[in-house]
């Protein structure tokens, strides 16, 4: 089950970014299951992983390769006396196993698995980063992916990214894609992703996988500027279990064809990271909305902390917890849940008086009790929703003579179909 319509939307090409699918057998026969994409001579690359002490073989990789991507890169553009030796990078992702937990030997199998990428391709294996999502724990099937290669490799097209949103899936119901165009000088510059996820999310710095393009031109620091931030405002925005993946990438890439240079302070540089940061966003919320055994979409809101991190402790302890998200599921205004939720979110000398909660725009507390002005049915006709809204104001910033801050998560339900899809993953 998912919520709302996110009908997947023709993407628009990246000049320089190529994308090819094929179902490679890895561990559901006829199913999309390995991607590989190329990223042209001359692309910046920027990337965000998982901070999970236990992060996959793949990461591990995938952050050591793209570090000596960006250092060759640096040192070609510093020294004229460093031959530029710009050559295309390969990102090769499987589904089906995740290749985490594998130990010294899930760090050779990747390897391997980049050693064919870059035989197929001409490229030195460190041009090739790998990433893996499916089963913990399992050997990786690299002799299968391998042989999937040059399939993959042969339908390399910018006008694959359906084929890949569908090729990363796991459990997801739906592929997941979003873009902009924005004008710069007379030029439409591009702005393209597409992402996979719907359980085990709470990133902690991005999602299951994600991958987005632009055609504009942007020096790779920059690039990484753009993509921590952009993160910062989606991906790490939301929750469905709390659970962190061991898996979480996100990739930006800049292949700089559409001949627009995105440069720190400028109006081109404003206008691309709104693009980024909207695609990302959208990108974040269809993983909501497509979250395992979701019938709600859950948009929190908390202003009035003292600070940012405030804020979020108590969005992200309202977002999980279980008593919350099974009376969402429920649609059962038991408003007393919330209340409970902010109250142990662990901020000091919270004022509970001071707080007031809304359901879309049904006040329900205020003065550390339910609002005289409530009522069950209005609550009930909120929850009734499969979008519902939540908003606190912890007033905390006001008592201390400042307006505080403004910080948005989004979640889910808890739901039977959750337990269920679980329960049965490696079945």
């Amino acid at each position: 089950m998912a919520v709302g319509k996110n009908t997947f939307p023709s993407l628009p090409a990246i000049a320089g970014f190529r994308l090819g699918t094929t179902s490679a057998g890895i561990k559901t026969p006829g199913r999309k299951d390995l991607v590989v994409m190329e990223c042209a001579a001359g692309s910046s690359v920027a990337g965000v992983f998982t901070r999970n002490a236990f992060c996959a073989a793949p990461v591990q990789l995938a952050k050591t390769h793209l570090a000596r991507l960006i250092t060759s890169s640096v040192a070609a553009n510093n020294s004229p006396d460093v031959q530029d030796e710009s050559r295309a990078c390969y990102f090769v992702i499987n589904t089906g196993n995740a290749n985490a937990g594998t130990g010294a030997q899930g760090v050779a199998d990747a390897l391997a698995v980049c050693d064919a990428v870059a035989s197929h391709t001409g490229v030195e294996i460190g041009q090739v980063l790998p990433f893996s999502t499916g089963v913990i724990g399992e050997p990786l099937a690299v002799i299968t992916i391998t042989q999937g290669l040059s399939t993959a490799i042969g339908k390399l097209d910018e006008n694959g990214w359906q084929d890949a949103a569908e090729g990363i899936l796991t459990t997801d119901t739906r592929p997941k894609g979003a873009f902009r165009q924005i004008e710069i000088g007379g030029v439409t510059v591009t702005v393209s992703g597409i992402a996979k996820g719907s359980g085990m999310i709470k990133p902690n710095m991005a999602t299951m996988l994600a991958f987005v393009a632009t055609d504009a031109e942007v020096p790779q620091a920059m690039l990484q500027q753009l993509l921590t931030e952009a993160t910062e405002r989606s991906f790490n925005r939301i929750t469905i279990d709390g659970d962190t993946s061991t898996n979480d990438a996100l990739m930006l890439v800049a292949t700089g064809q559409s001949g627009v240079t995105a440069k720190a302070e400028s109006g081109a540089a404003a206008l691309l990271r709104s693009a980024i940061i909207e695609v990302c966003e959208e990108l974040a919320q269809a993983i909501v909305r497509d979250g395992e055994g979701a019938t709600k979409f859950v948009t929190i809101n908390v202003t009035g902390g003292l600070s940012s991190q405030e804020c979020l402790d108590v969005a992200y302890t309202v977002a999980e917890s279980p008593l919350v998200k099974t009376a969402l599921f429920a649609s059962d205004p038991n408003w007393g849940r919330i209340l409970a939720a902010i109250g142990r979110a662990g901020l000091a000398d919270l004022d509970a008086d001071k707080v007031k909660v809304w359901l879309g725009e049904v006040l329900i507390t205020e003065c550390g009790g339910r609002a005289a002005s409530y009522t069950e049915a209005a609550g009930q006709a909120v929850m009734d929703n499969e979008e519902i809204a939540i908003h606190i104001d912890l007033a905390r910033a006001a008592s201390a003579g400042g307006e505080g801050v403004n910080e948005t998560v989004w979640t889910t339900d808890l739901s039977y179909d959750y337990i269920r899809i679980n329960a049965e993953y490696r079945s």
